[in-house]
């Protein structure tokens, strides 16, 4: 992938916690204070028909593949990502910056986010906030599949985001975990065409998030 291209979609990549901004599961605007309580505000609900109705459950468990034996901390709450050394590489980001940690699959055009908040935050909150941010960077961005799945013991909120920038067509695919000690987006990102020919990857990526 052209630098280029890999600019665009960290552009649109921003995290949901960024402004602190985020979306209720009724539809309001909510701004999230410093100091961690909630404060509404005016503006237009969200109408999208994607972050509307029920979210089905996957009967199916999910957990860590056996390749993967580096556990990456966080240092905001306590969520951690097991990963493949053989096959990901991996480097801290500003600590001051939401994206706690920035991964790629190695010498591959398939990147990874692990976003991390010391808020707990409803899932739907979290994953509805996430396309609020896609559009602003993407207005045709939208949500083609979200469910409810158990990975390694937790509920997670898998999503998938698809959208255009410049004519560059993406996919966003992640898991969205929250508890007591804070929120976290694991996140995986490639061009649409690309989307399939990576996905064992991704999920052996995805299904390395656990509490520590």
């Amino acid at each position: 992938m052209k630098r280029s291209l890999l600019s665009l979609l960290i552009l649109f990549s921003v995290p949901c916690f960024a402004d602190q901004n985020a979306i209720t599961d009724t539809g309001e605007e909510v701004i999230l204070k410093d100091d961690g309580t909630w404060g509404y505000r005016s503006g237009k609900s969200s109408n999208s028909a994607s972050t509307t109705g029920k979210i089905k459950t996957n009967s199916k468990e999910f957990s860590k593949p056996g390749s993967s034996t580096f556990l990456i901390k966080s240092n905001k709450n306590d969520t951690a990502v097991w990963i493949d050394p053989k096959k990901w590489t991996f480097k801290k980001s500003d600590p001051t910056k939401a994206t706690e940690y920035k991964l790629r699959l190695k010498e591959k055009s398939l990147y990874g986010m692990m976003i991390t908040e010391e808020i707990e935050l409803p899932l739907k909150t979290i994953s509805n906030a996430a396309l609020t941010n896609a559009q602003r960077a993407a207005p045709n961005a939208k949500i083609i599949k979200r469910e409810y799945r158990k990975v390694n013991g937790i509920k997670v909120l898998y999503q998938e985001i698809t959208g255009t920038i410049q004519k560059v067509s993406f996919t966003y695919i992640s898991y969205n975990f929250s508890n007591k000690s804070g929120s976290t987006q694991l996140v995986t990102y490639t061009a649409n065409n690309l989307v399939n020919k990576y996905r064992p990857e991704i999920f052996k990526l995805l299904n390395g998030l656990v509490t520590q």
